[in-house]
């Protein structure tokens, strides 16, 4: 397993795995992350702001097979977002999941924030049992939420 900073040469790859995790869940829905205008050009969006936003991409053999983000988000103090924890369904069962997030937390760090919040949904079950292994406590629904459709909310502490 290899990580690396987002290119635009991802893009295609990482909004293709994107989309058939949602789609396998129910949650090719408006209101969530299937349907952001940005999904086709994630790297643009990162990429525009390295002081506040970061994304991995996890290659295996120089093929993508995931990846994992964060970006600010004024919710709360010093927080960064944990955004778009994505997997290759042959990926999925590895423990790969648990390293992409201890990366993503520590890169947050590197970048000065102090809470990880994440939102995510119930249709996503394995989605929530790694959150919550790794530290991530569920909280109430912040005021501002902008992908509606999603309905468990976790802050982490860092």
């Amino acid at each position: 397993m290899e990580y690396r900073e987002i290119t635009g040469a991802d893009d295609a790859a990482l909004a293709a795995i994107i989309r058939t995790n949602l789609k396998a869940h129910q949650l090719d829905l408006p209101g969530t992350v299937y349907f952001d205008k940005n999904l086709d050009h994630l790297s643009d969006f990162y990429l525009a702001d390295s002081a506040k936003r970061f994304y991995y991409i996890v290659t295996e053999q120089d093929e993508v097979v995931g990846g994992i983000g964060l970006a600010e988000i004024d919710l709360f103090e010093d927080c960064a977002e944990l955004q778009k924890l994505y997997l290759a369904d042959r990926m999925k069962g590895s423990g790969i999941g648990y390293t992409m997030i201890r990366k993503i937390e520590e890169k947050a760090r590197e970048l000065g924030y102090r809470q990880m919040y994440l939102e995510t949904h119930d249709n996503l079950p394995a989605a929530i049992h790694i959150y919550e292994k790794s530290g991530y406590r569920e909280i109430e629904k912040p005021a501002g939420v902008v992908h509606a459709t999603m309905n468990r909310f976790f802050l982490k502490t860092l």
